[in-house]
């Protein structure tokens, strides 16, 4: 195992060690898990998504017919102009 060597500024300091004695954790076990969430960035998702099911928050919509592929979408919609970008512009300075 290896030893990491960080210079934090007081006030975040400050805030690890508040939310690891709050959860009764060790702020190297706090450390250790922010960066493996940062480095796994995926991982992260997954429990954001898991976080909001468990507190019944997760919206899944329902498919309700076969979806276009991502590179149909992009063909259809080429050389559309900017059709959308002056409608909001219009309707921004209409307010």
């Amino acid at each position: 195992m290896k030893q990491l060597i960080t210079r934090v500024d007081d006030g975040l300091h400050a805030r690890l060690k508040a939310r690891a004695a709050g959860t009764n954790r060790s702020v190297n076990d706090l450390v250790v898990e922010a960066l493996v969430a940062v480095l796994d960035g995926g991982e992260n998702r997954r429990a954001v998504r898991e976080r909001a099911r468990a507190a019944g928050l997760l919206v899944v919509p329902e498919v309700t017919g076969p979806v276009d592929a991502r590179d149909e979408v992009i063909a259809a919609t080429r050389d559309s102009g900017d059709a959308i970008s002056s409608a909001l512009d219009e309707e921004r300075s209409a307010r």
